[in-house]
């Protein structure tokens, strides 16, 4: 079956961290994007050589509803040095066109999950599913008191994506949402903003026995680098959640 993609047209971008662009963009076919929040899309562009490829990207448009006519498919891209996809996107400027298809993909929230807690766990980009997320999550929140752990691993302040805004949940929930950075390499100054009791040095892995996963109440999410979804989905094995309540989507940084 072939592909059908669509012309998206960049209505902004800005940087979230030194190697790592929020890109806004609208489709210029003016048809809706209809997805579920946790999924992808496709961006197809060729090589230097002509040679076709296409990366994928999942969205970060805070959703709760079918995106019509206009509004915004937004994305994060991490910079590879040298790489094809990162000399697309720094080449973009407002107005220019890329192709994609979708969406795709299930790492999506279940409308039969009957669980007490989502504990969210990522590292760099692989935050972006849970920002489209928050719509469902506040739902939820307020009609069945679910609770919520997200633990978002980076390695300093400046490299932490959206960590304003999942702040701001936070405190808009404190008894059902927690936010928790987890940071390896650099912690943040005191009186900064990302200064915070739930603020953790170390890789997000080293903190998951502190919430002490639940095999019968708890779902979770592990989405990011490899190696820190396979360290995570074990230790979860370990913990008594089975493969059916963990669930994965890992990131590749690719040229």
């Amino acid at each position: 079956m072939a592909i059908v993609q669509f012309p998206l047209r960049l209505v902004s971008r800005r940087m979230l961290a030194p190697a790592v662009g929020h890109y806004a963009f609208v489709r210029e076919d003016g048809a809706p994007l209809d997805f579920i929040p946790g999924q992808f899309i496709q961006v197809h562009f060729d090589y230097a050589d002509g040679t076709p490829t296409k990366r994928s990207y999942s969205l970060a448009t805070i959703h709760d509803h079918a995106l019509g006519p206009g509004e915004a498919v937004e994305i994060a891209v991490s910079f590879v040095p040298g790489g094809a996809a990162t000399a697309l996107f720094e080449g973009l400027d407002i107005g220019d066109r890329v192709n994609a298809s979708g969406p795709y993909g299930r790492f999506c929230l279940m409308p039969q999950d009957a669980n007490r807690r989502y504990l969210l766990i990522a590292t760099g980009t692989g935050v972006t599913p849970y920002r489209s997320m928050l719509p469902e999550l506040e739902r939820l929140i307020g009609e069945r008191g679910l609770q919520v752990v997200l633990l978002l691993g980076a390695r300093t302040p400046a490299e932490l994506l959206y960590g304003d805004e999942f702040r701001a949940f936070a405190d808009r929930h404190p008894s059902n949402f927690r936010f928790v950075p987890c940071f390896s390499r650099e912690l943040p100054e005191s009186g900064s903003p990302h200064a915070h009791a739930d603020v953790r040095q170390g890789y997000v892995q080293q903190f998951l026995a502190e919430f002490a996963p639940d095999p019968e109440g708890d779902i979770a999410y592990l989405c990011g680098n490899p190696n820190m979804v396979d360290a995570c989905f074990e230790a979860l094995k370990e913990a008594g959640l089975p493969p059916a309540r963990i669930r994965r989507e890992k990131y590749v940084s690719s040229k």
